[in-house]
C-alpha cells in the first residue's frame, strides 16, 4: 500500500491512497477534499495502524476504534455477515460490555442496515426517520445520526461498518475518511486471512505428520483414530469431529467422535443416499453450509450442527472412511480453503493407515518365515539329536541285557546325557526365538532399524552412536557388536530398544526439532556395569501441560524393574529435551 499526497497551500489537501490486494491486483481509493494537515496526518496514521497487523481480531478492533476516533462518533461497530445475512463476527466500540451482553445477539442485515450500499456510504441525520427503520432491540441505547459503509475483500462484501451518534451529524469529510479506512481494512483483512490460512495449513501438515508417526511407530489403531478426530477438530476450529468407517454388513457408521454431542453421534448408521457415502464413493470432499437447514438429514444428532465438511480418508483409490467436521448452528461457515486442507489431512491419514497395514502384514510374513525356520531347526537339530540319544540308550539297554561290562555302558550313558543337555539348550534357544522374532538380531542392528523408521515421522534421519567402555562401536566391527549383545543380555536389549523407540516417537510427536541424537553407552560388566540411553533434541522443550504420559510412564517402569533410573527434562545446554534412561547390567 502506498499514499501519494498532494498539498495545496491555503486551499487544503487532496489525498490519493493506492492499495494493492494480496493477489497483486491494484485497488485505488481516492480521498479528496479540503482538510487540515492534522486530520490528514491522523488519517495516514490510522491507515498504517489498521494495515500493520496480521491478526484478524486485532485488525477489526483497530479499524472500529480509529473510525470512531477520526469521525467523532459515539458508537462504532463492524458486522461480518454470512451468505444469509446472519452476523458471524461483531466488533463494537462505545457500548459497555455489560449492556451489549444484555442486548443479546448482534444485529443482522435487516431494516436500515440492509440499505447500506456495496460501494459508497449511507449517511443519515437521524436513522429513526428512515422508512426502513424497524425499532430498537430491548436495552439498545438511542442513536440518531448514522454513517455506514461496506468493507470489501477481493471484490466481495466482507462486512459493514456502522458509526452512530455524532454531535452535529456526520460530514463530507467523515465520508471520505470512512471510505479510505474501509478500503484499508479490506486489504488488511485479506492479508490477515492469508496469514491465518497459512498458519492453519502448517498446523494441518504437522498434525498429519503426528498421525503418520503414531501409526508407523506401532500405536494402537483405535488410539490413532481417536487422535485423528481430536486433532482435526482442534485444527479446523470445529465444534465436533467424527470418523465414519465401514462396518459389518457393508454399512458406514460413525465409530469415533470428539467434541460437542459426541456420544449421540457414535454408532449412527449413515444413509447410502447421504453426503458421507457420496464422498466415500466419489473420493472428493464436500462442504455443507448448514446441516440443520437441510431436509435430507436423517440422523437426529446431526441436526444440532450447521456448517460441515466431509473429507474422504482415501489413498490410491481405496476408501478407508470419511472424516466429518461440524460446527454448531450460528458458528461461522467453513470456507473452501478449510475443505482443501481437511482433504489433504484426511488423505495423509489414510496413507499412513495403509502403510501401517502394509508394515503389519510384512511383520506377520516375517514372523511366519521365522517360525518356519524354527520348525526346521527343531526337526534338523533338536529332534534329530534326541533321536540319536534314544538310539544310544537303546544300545545300552541291549548290551545290559547281554551282561556287558558296566564301565563300557557308563561311557555311552554319559555321552547320551551330554546330548540331552545340548538338546535342551537348543530347544531353549529356539523357544526364545519363537517368543521374540528379533532375538536373532543384534541390538545395534535393531537400534539402526528404529532410527531408520523414525525418519518418516521426524522428516530427517536421527543420529545414532553406540559406545562400549567409552569407545564408539564402528558399523563394521561385528566382534565388538557381539560383545555389546553379550553384556546387555536379551532381556535388557528389549528394554533398550523400547526406550529408543519411545524417545524418537516423542521427539517426532511433540518437539518440532531440527535434529535428534540417540546415544547408547555400555560401561563395565556384571552388576557394576551399566547401560545408558540418551535421546536429545533441539526442539521446543516440554509443554507446560502434559496431558498424556503413558509412553514415558512405561519407560519409568522398565527402569524400576531393573533397579535403574529414568528422567525426562530440559537439555542441560541449549534448547530442547533430554530423555535419560540407565540400568545396571547385572
Amino acid at each position: 500500500m502506498t499514499e501519494n499526497l498532494t498539498r495545496h497551500p491555503g486551499h487544503g489537501v487532496t489525498t490519493t491512497i493506492h492499495l494493492t490486494d494480496p493477489d497483486g491486483r491494484p485497488r485505488v481509493e481516492v480521498v479528496s477534499g479540503v482538510d487540515s494537515g492534522d486530520h490528514l496526518s491522523d488519517l495516514l496514521d490510522a491507515v498504517l495502524s489498521v494495515a500493520s497487523d496480521l491478526e484478524l481480531p486485532t485488525v477489526l478492533e483497530r479499524f472500529v476504534r480509529v473510525s470512531v476516533e477520526l469521525t467523532g462518533a459515539t458508537y462504532g461497530a463492524i458486522n461480518v455477515l454470512d451468505s444469509r445475512g446472519e452476523s458471524t463476527t461483531f466488533v463494537q466500540a462505545g457500548v459497555p460490555a455489560q449492556l451489549a451482553a444484555m442486548m443479546g445477539h448482534p444485529p443482522h442485515a435487516r431494516g436500515v442496515l440492509s440499505r447500506i450500499p456495496d460501494t459508497g456510504v449511507l449517511r443519515l441525520a437521524d436513522l429513526t426517520q428512515h422508512p426502513a427503520f424497524e425499532g430498537w432491540p430491548r436495552e439498545h441505547p438511542p442513536m440518531g445520526s448514522f454513517l455506514g459503509a461496506a468493507v470489501r475483500v477481493r471484490d466481495q462484501v466482507y462486512g459493514y461498518l456502522y458509526l452512530a451518534e455524532k454531535s452535529g451529524g456526520f460530514t463530507d469529510q467523515d465520508e471520505t475518511t470512512v471510505i479510505a479506512l474501509a478500503a484499508t481494512a479490506g486489504v488488511a483483512v485479506a492479508n490477515a486471512q492469508l496469514y491465518s490460512e497459512g498458519a492453519r495449513r502448517e498446523h494441518w501438515l504437522r498434525a498429519g505428520q503426528e498421525i503418520t508417526t503414531m501409526l508407523l511407530s506401532g500405536a494402537d489403531e483405535e488410539e490413532a483414530l481417536a487422535h485423528i478426530a481430536a486433532t482435526a477438530r482442534e485444527v479446523a476450529d470445529a465444534d465436533a469431529a467424527a470418523l465414519a468407517l465401514p462396518g459389518v454388513g457393508d454399512e458406514l457408521l460413525i465409530e469415533l467422535a470428539d467434541g460437542h454431542n459426541a456420544q449421540s453421534l457414535i454408532g449412527a448408521v449413515l444413509p447410502r443416499d447421504g453426503s458421507s457415502w457420496a464422498v466415500l464413493t466419489e473420493g472428493s470432499g464436500m462442504l455443507v453450509e448448514s446441516i440443520s437447514a437441510s431436509r435430507q438429514v436423517k440422523i437426529p444428532a446431526m441436526r444440532a450442527f450447521g456448517s460441515a465438511i466431509f473429507a474422504p480418508l482415501q489413498t490410491s483409490g481405496r476408501g478407508v472412511g470419511v472424516l466429518i467436521l461440524l460446527r454448531r448452528v450460528g458458528a461461522p461457515v467453513f470456507a473452501p480453503h478449510d475443505l482443501a486442507t481437511a482433504e489433504s489431512f484426511a488423505a495423509q491419514a489414510a496413507l499412513a493407515f495403509v502403510l501401517a497395514e502394509a508394515r503389519h502384514a510384512q511383520d506377520v510374513a516375517a514372523l511366519l518365515d521365522e517360525r518356519e525356520r524354527i520348525a526346521r531347526d527343531l526337526h534338523d537339530l533338536a529332534i534329530q539329536q534326541l533321536f540319536a540319544t534314544g538310539m544310544q540308550l537303546e544300545t545300552v539297554r541291549r548290551r545290559s541285557a547281554r551282561g556287558v561290562d558296566p564301565a563300557e555302558l557308563t561311557s555311552i550313558v554319559e555321552e547320551a546325557l551330554d546330548n540331552v543337555d545340548a538338546s535342551v539348550r537348543q530347544i531353549r534357544q529356539i523357544v526364545y526365538a519363537l517368543r521374540d522374532p528379533d532375538a536373532a538380531t543384534g541390538i545395534i542392528e535393531r537400534l539402526r532399524r528404529e532410527a531408520s523408521l523414525a525418519r518418516t515421522g521426524l522428516g530427517f534421519a536421527p543420529s545414532l552412536i553406540v559406545e562400549m567402555d567409552g569407545e564408539t562401536v564402528a558399523d563394521s566391527d561385528y566382534i565388538i557388536a557381539d560383545l555389546v549383545d553379550e553384556r546387555i543380555g536379551p532381556d535388557k536389549s528389549d528394554d533398550v530398544v523400547a526406550v529408543v523407540r519411545e524417545g524418537l516417537a516423542n521427539a517426532a510427536r511433540h518437539a518440532h526439532a531440527s535434529s535428534v541424537s540417540v546415544k547408547v553407552c555400555v560401561t563395565g560388566t556384571g552388576p557394576t556395569g551399566t547401560v545408558r540411553v540418551e535421546v536429545r533434541d533441539d526442539g521446543l522443550g516440554l509443554p507446560a501441560v502434559r496431558d498424556r504420559r503413558s509412553g514415558t510412564g512405561n519407560l519409568a517402569t522398565r527402569a524400576r524393574q531393573h533397579g535403574g533410573t529414568f528422567s525426562l527434562g530440559a537439555a542441560p545446554e541449549g534448547p530442547g529435551t533430554l530423555l535419560s534412561w540407565e540400568v545396571p547390567l547385572g
